[in-house]
């Protein structure tokens, strides 16, 4: 009688519990990042939009596919360049979803890591292949922004399909390392020219200074020297005519002096007597006269007394 008792329990708990698995499997809910695709028997019926849903039990069920902006990461992707030197890259690529497409996305490819395996990435890898093939190894380096772009562009363009690509980051290019050291030696190589290409300017904007301050110098020195010369003839002009002056002063003075030796025969006589000392000469020359001594019959007398 206990078994049999027992049994109503056990099915009614087991009626139980499939009603509540189905009511509560009736009901979903969809991130607002995400769209659902609504498969009703494997067959797409429909999309789910953010929040609450519900669905049949059992039969129906939710794929859930993500319409936010995401990032691929693509390494070790082997690529070599115009002149033959191989380089390992790492890229970063940044899709999404349109919200539109999440139907699509599934019946073409399943999933979203379908529709990267099977579209992007084969894109991806082609594209950026190509493009770095036409760049050199120094110019790939150096224009890595450029690079960068025509990358950008041409997996941009090539994915078509489902998906929206915003960015491609070059993250990484690795070179042999062979040929990194021979760039870093290269890359020395221009740092010690352009050291020298400035040391080089360095001496010559200081000869040009050189150059500039001998220039003033000499300016400077052919300015005192123009100064000392108008000095000097200007003292040489002063002294000739202060001595035309002093010669027309003695001419004029001779001239009256001339004059009044002609209005006065006498002055000289007087003028000798006026100067004379009193004192005959010690020494004679033979035949010679005695000064201001005028011998006339017989007598000695000055040839000029004082009461003459």
């Amino acid at each position: 009688m206990r078994f049999v008792s027992t049994v109503p329990t056990l099915i009614f708990g087991a009626v139980a519990i499939v009603v509540l698995s189905i009511v509560f499997g009736s009901w979903y809910t969809i991130d607002q990042g995400e769209r659902g695709v609504v498969l009703r028997y494997g067959a797409i019926a429909g999309t789910a939009e953010p929040g609450l849903g519900f669905k049949l039990p059992i039969i129906d069920s939710i794929v859930r596919i993500s319409v936010q902006s995401q990032a691929a990461i693509y390494s070790n992707m082997d690529a070599y360049s115009r002149d033959q030197q191989p380089a390992t890259m790492k890229l970063s690529v940044n899709y999404r979803i349109p919200v539109d497409q999440v139907a699509t996305v599934y019946e073409q490819f399943g999933s979203e890591a379908g529709l990267l395996s099977r579209l992007v990435e084969r894109r991806v890898f082609e594209e950026s292949k190509t493009v770095f093939g036409r760049f050199n190894a120094v110019t790939a380096i150096q224009e890595r922004g450029r690079l960068n772009q025509e990358i950008a562009d041409a997996i941009q363009a090539g994915v078509k399909g489902p998906v929206i690509v915003d960015s491609v980051q070059i993250e990484n290019i690795d070179f042999s390392d062979a040929y990194e050291a021979s760039i870093e030696q290269r890359m020395l190589a221009e740092v010690e020219v352009q050291r020298l290409r400035q040391n080089a300017e360095r001496e010559k904007v200081q000869a040009e200074i050189t150059v500039t301050r001998a220039n003033a110098n000499a300016d400077a020195r052919r300015a005192d020297a123009q100064a000392q010369a108008d000095a000097v003839r200007l003292q040489a002009q002063a002294d000739a005519e202060a001595i035309r002056v002093r010669g027309e002063a003695e001419a004029d003075a001779i001239k009256a002096r001339g004059d009044a030796l002609k209005d006065n025969p006498g002055l000289v006589s007087l003028t000798q007597a006026e100067r004379w000392n009193g004192q005959l000469p010690t020494t004679m020359v033979p035949n010679g006269a005695v000064p201001m001594i005028d011998v006339t019959g017989g007598a000695i007398r000055g040839s000029v007394s004082a009461g003459e």
